[in-house]
């Protein structure tokens, strides 16, 4: 079969998925939908394979589907790595859905619009056109939306996250659309190959223009800070394979328009716009690692960590782009094969956390840190799943994440010493952003591990969890199992990736990396080798056992986990998440702006004895405290004084349609 036949046939699979998911009874449409979704995956899988090993894209076209233009699809090494890793997230995450309950997915709506969900997501890094890629990123907008939705009638919360997200969606829609109008029209073509081919001799304004519209667009869909609100509003209401896709494949998509528009289309340009891109990356992984390390919410402790992990992503491209502007083109092509790598990295371990949450609040029925605990005895699968992919997030040796983030360090420390001014500034930055982050991310997970799983179950829904259903952790097992064999030998995507970086820049430097059973840095001194890493630690490892073994006197005595050694341990006596996070939030107080509240019950005998006290502390977003709150209470002011405009008055109406008139005869004259 050719690749424009598995092309074919992923749509095929996508489209009988939804249509099985929109007709079937409720357990046939949940298992043929799911199975049919997982082939398509396969088969773009497959397709993404191919091109990357073989070099040479595959295209097609047919005018069946979008009038007048057609749809115009052609794969590059760029687009495959995104399918690959879409379509790895989506095989999991349908695995997943096989046990999955609850939370709406199994209406017809929702069984119909999930297949669709991920076949778009398939096709968006195939668009070889300006309709077909807003075609297909509007589809993949409006599906993630009624998946959003999928819960709204059982819990309100739901429905204003759908709304935020919506709004934002749109918003950044808009800006795509106006960027690539401006191009198409500038360059009188909606072909990705003939805009890319003539906008090196545009305008600087136009180019200028177009670059920031689309990182605006792309941006406020990767999660990017401040267009990340409805991220950790969306991603924790919306059901747990949704979540996890959002989370894993989606936003990726939002680094892949911005690499594709920046370094594809445009061709490069101008140090400004990567200086750009990487203060909004280092805003973006402080933000998120900051709010990720104080909420006790699960999930959107998750959702904020996904914006800090797009703002790493986001200060490797722009650091390839302001290397490339400035000359490095070595640089250039190693920095941003670190953040393509950490890409694939961020897809396999947060989708793994994303599901493994998911089968936490399916067990325990709550998202709360401070209500759970003592999950590790109680799931004995779901617990080790999410160890090893927050250990992996946390950057910790011989795990994947450990790799992509020491390859974006080296990158930017290699940066210097320069006598470029812009280079000098921003890579300093970058490292201490990088280790700033990476702190945080780690005292999160110790909180997220420590606090949820360890323990003492806090409340009776976390005593009386028991394990999920085995697809649903056979789901989240493939994800932490990524972590472990790719954290081990990176080799085994690194080719890959490297071939996407050289597709997307044009750069054609010697290969920065020499793949092997060490990760080799050509012309860089340094070498990073994840097996001997793995040695070292098991070594170490056996070397403390043994030492303790030797040098113990007696039967070691067993206590509870943030017990302190005491004989006697309630879960009263335990840490929750909020007072894990306590001493951050007093750090960060003129960032987080904390809200507390103290509620005091007295006695039903005297008004001066205390019978319970409850202090309750609440985080809210900065950017829509500030900024998004006072907006939306501007429009909603703003729409109730044009309502009372259409009063019903037909003399008001033809008084409207003569101005109407005036205006138009004013800018024709």
């Amino acid at each position: 079969m050719s690749a424009s036949d598995l092309l074919v046939a992923t749509a095929l699979a996508g489209t009988a998925a939804s249509i099985s998911g929109a007709i079937g009874s409720a357990r046939v449409r949940i298992n043929v939908s799911a199975v049919l979704t997982i082939a398509a995956c396969a088969c773009g899988l497959a397709v993404a394979v191919g091109v990357l090993h073989s070099h040479h894209g595959v295209a097609l076209y047919t005018n069946r589907l979008i009038p007048l233009t057609g749809l115009s699809l052609a794969l590059d090494p760029l687009g495959s790595l995104f399918v690959a890793i879409t379509s790895v997230v989506g095989i999991c995450a349908m695995v997943f859905r096989l046990g999955y309950e609850g939370h709406g997915l199994s209406s017809r709506t929702a069984s119909s619009a999930l297949p669709l969900f991920v076949t778009t997501m398939l096709f968006v890094p195939a668009a070889a056109t300006v309709t077909t890629f807003l075609f297909l990123w509007e589809l993949m907008a409006v599906t993630s939306l009624l998946l959003v939705l999928a819960d709204h009638r059982h819990r309100p919360e739901v429905q204003k996250a759908a709304q935020w997200y919506a709004v934002m969606t749109q918003f950044g829609a808009a800006c795509l659309l106006v960027g690539f109008v401006l191009l198409a029209t500038r360059t009188g073509s909606q072909s990705f190959v003939t805009i890319a081919a003539r906008a090196p001799h545009l305008a600087a304004w136009v180019r200028g223009s177009a670059f920031v519209l689309m990182v605006i667009g792309f941006g406020s869909k990767a999660g990017m800070v401040p267009l990340h609100v409805w991220l950790p509003r969306a991603h924790p209401e919306a059901p747990g394979p949704v979540s996890a896709l959002m989370s894993a494949a989606m936003v990726n998509l939002g680094v892949y328009g911005i690499v594709r528009v920046g370094d594809g289309l445009l061709r490069g340009g101008p140090a400004w716009w990567w200086l750009l891109v990487m203060i909004l990356g280092a805003l973006s992984a402080l933000f998120g690692s900051l709010h990720s390390a104080t909420s006790r919410d699960l999930k959107r402790l998750l959702a904020y960590s996904t914006t800090d992990n797009v703002g790493l992503m986001l200060l490797g491209v722009g650091a390839s782009g302001l290397f490339a502007a400035t000359g490095h083109q070595g640089l250039a092509l190693f920095a941003l094969i670190a953040a393509l790598l950490h890409v694939v990295f961020h897809a396999v371990f947060k989708g793994s956390l994303f599901l493994s949450a998911s089968s936490v609040q399916q067990a325990t029925g709550t998202r709360d840190l401070d209500s759970l605990g003592g999950l590790m005895r109680r799931m004995p699968v779901t617990g080790p799943i999410f160890l090893v992919a927050g250990l992996a997030i946390s950057a910790m040796p011989a795990l994947c994440g450990f790799v992509s983030e020491w390859l974006l360090l080296q990158a930017m420390l290699h940066g210097l010493p320069t006598t470029n001014a812009a280079i000098a500034v921003t890579m300093p930055i970058g490292v201490g952003v990088l280790a700033l982050t990476g702190g945080l991310t780690a005292f999160t997970f110790v909180k997220a591990i420590g606090i949820g799983f360890l323990g003492q179950p806090r409340t009776e829904a976390a005593a009386g969890a028991t394990e999920v259903r085995g697809s649903m952790w056979a789901g989240s097992g493939m994800l932490a199992a990524l972590c472990l064999i790719l954290g081990v030998a990176p080799w085994l995507v690194v080719p890959a990736v490297v071939d996407a970086a050289r597709d997307a820049t044009g750069i054609r430097a010697s290969n920065p990396l020499t793949p092997g059973w060490q990760l080799g840095l050509s012309d860089i001194h340094g070498a990073l080798a994840p097996g001997l890493l793995l040695v070292a630690l098991a070594l170490a490892g056996a070397t403390v056992s043994l030492g303790r073994a030797a040098l113990q006197r007696g039967a070691a005595r067993r206590a509870e986990a943030w017990g302190c050694g005491r004989e006697l341990q309630t879960a009263r006596m335990e840490y929750t998440a909020t007072s894990f996070g306590e001493p951050l939030t007093r750090v960060f107080d003129d960032v987080l702006s904390p809200s507390h509240d103290l509620d005091i019950s007295h006695t039903a005998e005297s008004r001066y004895y205390v019978e319970a006290a409850t202090f309750h502390t609440a985080l809210d977003d900065g950017f829509e405290r500030r900024f998004y709150r006072p907006v939306a209470g501007a429009l909603r002011r703003w729409g109730a004084l044009a309502r009372r405009v259409p009063n019903g008055s037909i003399h008001r109406y033809l008084a409207f349609g003569l101005v109407a008139l005036i205006v138009v005869l004013v800018v024709v004259a």
